[in-house]
């Protein structure tokens, strides 16, 4: 949650209504904002 937080500037209010499906793809839309690539741990 705090990649959304950081990327979009919501707050802990704004992002716990959201349901577990609405989190993940907001995530996924902060790590292509952010320009990060999503790497496994170890590889």
């Amino acid at each position: 949650m705090a990649d959304i937080a950081v990327i979009f500037h919501w707050g802990p209010a704004d992002l716990e209504p959201l349901s577990l499906t609405d989190l993940m793809e907001w995530r996924e839309r902060a790590r292509q904002r952010s320009g990060a690539e999503d790497k496994k741990h170890g590889t």
